[in-house]
């Protein structure tokens, strides 16, 4: 008997598509046969293998990105219910039905659930969010860090530049150039690195300008949106002292 129940259960899907950049966005209802512990993505994938909406008319399928399944490469990131997270760790069971999906606006839609990052990507260009190092030749064992800052900055090394937190920042929209607390993030980042460090006066110099970290409105909806908990805020914060001592020592001429 309970059997036959989960067997005639559907899920309800109210998903937001557009079929182009520059088209207009629409909505389309699915109902799907339910399963248990499916997650958003396994249903994307019923959706697609018979693309019929509730009304029974037949429809293209649903175009969403994903990669890993275990949110670790951020790529399944969209709006789900109303909050931006990843698609994978949604789980059907413990959402409010219909479940509404929608892309990410704070990035321009490519077409349905999929959009481009690319203004996240420049602003990792933007802080030199990496290490340098120069040759290609075996440079031996690199300098090492202290286990106390190795800890603190593996935490923030788990940033899967999934723009969750752009999504849920107030102040990252078209009508501004603010780079987002995960750039800001990487700086301190990529400066507490012992051989980073050598650049970090650039990192910080790229904060200090237009778009930078006066951008940040200290909304606080970015570290609690974070699917990997990375400490957003504490990172702004420590940014924010570090570019005034810069500034201060740009003054003082030392």
């Amino acid at each position: 008997m309970a059997e036959s129940t989960v067997a005639s259960k559907t899920v309800t899907f109210i998903i937001t598509r557009q079929d182009k950049p520059d088209s207009e966005a629409y909505t389309e209802t699915f109902s799907i046969p339910y399963r248990p512990n499916m997650n958003v993505i396994s249903a994307l994938m019923e959706i697609q293998r018979n693309p019929v909406t509730a009304e029974g008319k037949k429809t293209t399928p649903v175009v969403w990105d994903s990669n890993c399944l275990e949110e670790v490469c951020g790529a399944c990131s969209m709006v789900i219910n109303g909050k931006p997270r990843q698609a994978c760790s949604a789980l059907v069971d413990q959402l409010e039905q219909p479940i509404r999906l929608q892309p990410m606006r704070t990035f321009p839609v490519v077409r349905d659930l999929v959009i481009n990052r690319e203004r996240m990507f420049a602003a990792l260009k933007k802080v030199k969010a990496w290490i340098p190092i120069d040759g290609t030749y075996d440079l031996g064992p690199g300098p090492r860090m202290a286990e106390s800052k190795r800890q603190w900055a593996y935490e923030l090394s788990k940033c899967m530049t999934c723009g969750v937190c752009l999504e849920a920042c107030p102040n990252v929209n078209d009508r501004n150039s603010f780079i987002g607390p995960a750039a800001i993030s990487q700086v301190r980042l990529f400066n507490a690195h012992p051989t980073g460090e050598m650049n970090q006066d650039e990192r910080l110099a790229a904060l200090m300008e237009d778009g930078g970290i006066e951008g940040c409105g200290n909304s606080q909806n970015c570290v609690r949106s974070c699917p990997k908990g990375i400490p957003l805020t504490t990172s702004i914060a420590a940014m924010n002292r570090d570019t005034t001592k810069l500034l201060f020592k740009k003054w003082l001429g030392v």
